[in-house]
């Protein structure tokens, strides 16, 4: 039996998130003393106190919630001295950089930079509400990529998140989106409009993914400790070289999930910790199968429960 890591992504972020791991850890509390110190400005204080609203926006919620998930796992660290490395790490999305922290194939500071620089620049990519993200229930992945081309005509849509059986969420433009979600219901699916801010994850991500390049040439990357399974390709890297490229097709390519789940169970994992706030994962790992146990760590409780969880696990 092996464990692995996991990192969830924009969208699990809540006022007060990881807040009784905080006042309790001083581990935790120096991780977030780094990012406050690596952005000039109390992240820390916005996580703890909001207001929602500005936690919301991409540009504060993607530092915010790579700190709270890094600052959960040293808070874990510290609870468990003799934790061992997992056999892989895997973050849905922006949960990839919070894998590369945990990795050390990237410095906390550097990763709340980067994904605050992603942040603006993926809001900065489409002018607001000519995109749109929806999640399609009911359609198998090929036919719903038929489906996409043919509603497509000009205009850009396609599958974002593969997320698990019978949910991808599709991105594009929002009068494709419309249109794909009229084919959808002829075909006995749903497609369920995303209150999004951007349609993510798609080619129209396309100027994000160039200003990271940009980012990430002047950003160090050294060998992680471990594989992270990448959202591109859904094949684990521990190859430094190759890391930002990875992050880089991540933002206008499609975040391959349900893929990253199976290839990690059938290099034998058996027991995983989805470390931050929420339990977005745990809920889609349990679709994706039943034989992986997942614990989502996000509070004081949780944590507690940590070392009978890796026990079980040995």
């Amino acid at each position: 039996m092996s464990v692995a890591w996991l990192f969830p992504g924009q969208g699990s972020q809540s006022v007060g998130m990881g807040k009784d791991v905080l006042q309790a850890s001083a581990a935790a509390r120096a991780v977030f003393a780094r990012a406050d110190a690596a952005l000039g400005e109390p992240l820390s204080r916005l996580v703890l106190e909001g207001p929602e609203d500005r936690l919301t926006l991409t540009a504060n919620a993607q530092p915010a919630i790579v700190a709270t998930s890094c600052a959960l796992l040293e808070a874990i660290r510290e609870r468990v001295p003799t934790l061992a490395l997992p056999a892989f790490a895997a973050g849905h999305s922006l949960g990839e950089y919070s894998a590369l922290v945990a990795a050390g194939a990237l410095d906390l500071e550097d990763a709340v930079r980067l994904v605050r620089a992603r942040g603006r620049a993926m809001q900065e990519a489409v002018p607001a509400g000519t995109g749109a993200m929806a999640a399609v229930m009911g359609v198998e992945p090929d036919k719903l990529e038929a489906l996409c081309r043919e509603v497509a005509g000009a205009e850009v849509v396609a599958p974002a998140n593969f997320n698990g059986p019978g949910q991808i969420v599709v991105a594009g433009h929002a009068g494709a989106v419309a249109r794909l979600g009229e084919r959808v219901a002829a075909e006995k699916g749903r497609a369920i409009p995303l209150k999004v801010s951007a349609p993510f994850h798609c080619a129209l991500m396309a100027p994000a993914a160039r200003a990271l390049e940009g980012d990430l040439a002047h950003t160090a990357v050294r060998t992680p400790a471990f594989p992270v399974v990448a959202n591109f390709d859904a094949r684990p890297n521990d190859d430094a070289e190759r890391v930002k490229h990875l992050l880089v097709r991540q933002v206008d390519g499609p975040v391959r999930w349900e893929e990253s789940v199976r290839l990690m169970m059938e290099r034998g994992v058996t027991h995983a910790l989805e470390i931050g706030p929420g339990k977005v994962l745990a809920g889609l790992v349990k679709r994706i199968t039943k034989d992986l146990k997942v614990l989502s760590v996000g509070d004081a409780a949780s944590l507690a429960e940590v070392p009978a969880f890796l026990a079980s696990a040995s």
